[in-house]
C-alpha cells in the first residue's frame, strides 16, 4: 500500500513540476504515473552504475556532478516516453531538482504517516 501511495504522490509531483516550470510537459496523470514509474526504475537500475562510473568526476566536483546524473535520468525518461517531454538539458536539470525536492517532502510525509 505504501508503495502505491508513494507512486501516486510522485506522479502528482511530476504534474506539479510541469505546472511550475514550462520546460517540462506532462500530458495527463496517466502519463505522469508511467513517467514516475520509469524514473523510479532508471534511478534504481541505471543511476547506481552511472554514479560508480563517474565517481572520480563526482569527487572532483564535490558531489555536484550528481545533479547532472539526476538530470540525465530525467531527460532520458522524457526521451523514451510519450506524454512526458523536457525541452532541453537545462530544463531537465531544473525539473529534476524540483522533482527531487518534492520526493524528499513526500518521503518525509510518508515516514510520518506510515512510521519508520
Amino acid at each position: 500500500m505504501r508503495l502505491i501511495v508513494r507512486w501516486l504522490l510522485l506522479a502528482a509531483a511530476l504534474l506539479f513540476v510541469a505546472y511550475l516550470y514550462p520546460g517540462v510537459k506532462v500530458a495527463s496523470f496517466g502519463a505522469a504515473m508511467v513517467a514516475a514509474l520509469v524514473l523510479g526504475l532508471l534511478n534504481t537500475l541505471v543511476r547506481p552504475i552511472l554514479v560508480l562510473l563517474t565517481l572520480p568526476v563526482t569527487i572532483l566536483t564535490l558531489g555536484l556532478f550528481l545533479f547532472v546524473i539526476n538530470a540525465l535520468m530525467f531527460w532520458g525518461a522524457a526521451h523514451v516516453l510519450e506524454g512526458f517531454a523536457v525541452t532541453s538539458f537545462t530544463a531537465a536539470l531544473i525539473g529534476s531538482l524540483i522533482y527531487s525536492v518534492c520526493g524528499v517532502i513526500i518521503d518525509a510525509a510518508m515516514k510520518r504517516m506510515f512510521g519508520g
